[in-house]
């Protein structure tokens, strides 16, 4: 592949002037397409469930080693009947994965040939479809997500530049279409969505996580569900590809977790689709200067080598991670990572000693890792 244009990630902060730091960008992992639309959790420490490219279902263990893939989720008979051949950004509640139901049909004049939209329930350890519930085509003309709220009432989805919640109770075999009525929202925040649009989303500490991107500016916003007042979380400028899912779960050392397709000549976190991985605050030129190398690189336990320095001074005891690994420096500074993956990705080691931190360059890890045969690895953004 030709090497990754990551010039507008690797520039100062000043060039990125909005982005407010609440986020710092780790790295990501190179999944498969199969992934390209959506990405849910059952929460900490359980399996990952991913949507694509157009009708699949697939779930993974925490390493992001598939465990399950259903291709086609969406039964024969719905197909038939619904004209539904797309799952968007998939939610999680109560023991199920919540599919988002449309038709999107690109090569006619009117891609959304049904005007209506759906939310599909799955099995999460079979990943057989169970029943599906229509929405209100009054009120929404396609489902594309479905986010469920930390207390598991509510579903929240969008229509046009508002947000939607339906009861999650509604979504029910009671419910089930074709026999079944569509079920109406209980609450719209007009105006709500933010100009990025939204193409996946999450809840971190209350407040509605929101992903999109305007042309090649990838950004995260949050919104308060009380006021439905926004604010900006994450700004990539220069991002090649197509946003998709978003999800928030502690995972390889991060916890935010942005899919991004590689619909691009040259993806940014190509080849195939990323999985781009943040944590929480500010990591570079915080005080710690952070340099790392693999051995084994191409191994999926590869050998990661950290040495972490103040003002030239070797810094003991500090605490390092990469991926998910994490040790502490010795007296001279240095630790040995060990990661585990079970998929390639490229990611970079954070160090944090007391109120200082610091961040390495990014390293390609994992057998087949995308950029290691480019030749050149991106920097990271300043911030």
């Amino acid at each position: 592949m030709a090497v990754l244009a990551l010039a507008a990630l690797s520039a100062p902060a000043s060039a990125s002037a909005k982005d407010p730091g609440r986020w710092t960008l780790t790295g990501w992992s190179s999944v498969p397409n199969s992934y390209w639309q959506g990405v849910a959790t059952a929460g900490p420490g359980k399996p990952l469930f991913f949507s694509g490219l157009f009708t699949g279902l697939h779930r993974t263990a925490r390493s992001l080693k598939q465990t399950g893939s259903v291709d086609p989720v969406i039964p024969p008979a719905v197909l038939a009947s619904e004209q539904y051949n797309h799952v968007g950004d998939i939610g999680y509640q109560g023991g199920r994965v919540l599919l988002p139901l449309e038709c999107y049909y690109p090569t006619l004049p009117d891609a959304n040939t049904c005007d209506n939209g759906s939310i599909g329930v799955a099995d999460p350890a079979t990943l057989a479809f169970r029943f599906y519930v229509r929405l209100d085509p009054a009120e929404i003309p396609k489902a594309m997500w479905v986010e469920a709220s930390p207390d598991g009432r509510l579903l929240w989805t969008s229509s046009g530049q508002d947000l939607l919640a339906y009861r999650a109770s509604d979504v029910s075999a009671a419910n089930a279409a074709p026999a079944a009525g569509p079920i109406h929202s209980v609450r719209r925040l007009a105006g709500a969505v933010p100009p990025s649009g939204v193409t996946g989303a999450a809840f971190h500490r209350g407040r509605l996580l929101l992903a999109g991107s305007q042309g090649t500016t990838y950004q995260i916003w949050s919104v308060n569900l009380a006021t439905g007042a926004r604010r900006l979380e994450v700004e990539l400028p220069g991002v090649q590809g197509e946003a998709e899912g978003l999800t928030q779960v502690p995972l390889l050392g991060a916890r935010l977790h942005f899919l991004v397709a590689p619909l691009a000549a040259q993806p940014t976190f190509g080849p195939t689709v990323g999985l781009v991985h943040f944590t929480t605050g500010r990591w570079a030129a915080r005080g710690l200067k952070v340099a790392a190398s693999a051995q084994n690189e191409q191994s999926m336990r590869p050998r990661v080598l950290v040495t972490v320095k103040r003002h030239g001074r070797r810094v003991a005891g500090a605490v390092v991670g990469v991926a998910g690994k994490r040790a502490e420096t010795d007296a001279r500074g240095h630790a040995v990572l060990r990661p585990v993956l079970g998929v390639p990705g490229t990611f970079a080691v954070l160090a944090r000693d007391g109120r200082l931190r610091g961040r390495s360059k990014l390293l390609p890890l994992g057998y087949g890792a995308p950029i290691a045969r480019a030749g050149a690895v991106p920097s990271l953004p300043a911030r």
